[in-house]
């Protein structure tokens, strides 16, 4: 499985049923560092398939719920568990940098 597009029509509905830790990518399509962590976080999601899903919020599209977790500037990784925000990840980071933040979620 790779990344699944959030809406302001499925957010909580995704986030509320996820049986895994799912991190949510807020981003948009003008933001360059956005598009260099995109290709890492793909891999992640194949990789980690089963213990971790990965799913993309366009804030410019969804702005309400960007504002509701304080997302001030993107990329912001949030990881939802068990429907809260468990850990927060803020910027463009290398996939080694991410998977060790994520570590105790996979």
């Amino acid at each position: 499985m790779s990344t699944t597009t959030l809406s302001n029509a499925t957010f909580d509905e995704e986030i509320g049923a996820a049986s895994t830790p799912i991190l949510v990518d807020f981003w948009a399509e003008w933001c360059g560092p956005c598009k260099q962590i995109a290709p890492v976080l793909e891999e992640i999601a194949q990789e980690n398939e089963g213990k971790l899903a990965v799913a993309k919020l366009n804030v410019d599209e969804a702005p309400d719920i960007a504002r509701r977790f304080g997302v001030m500037s993107i990329p912001t990784l949030i990881l939802f568990n068990g429907g809260e925000p468990a850990k927060r990840i803020v910027g463009a980071k290398s996939k080694a940098a991410l998977l060790e933040d994520l570590g105790e979620y996979l």
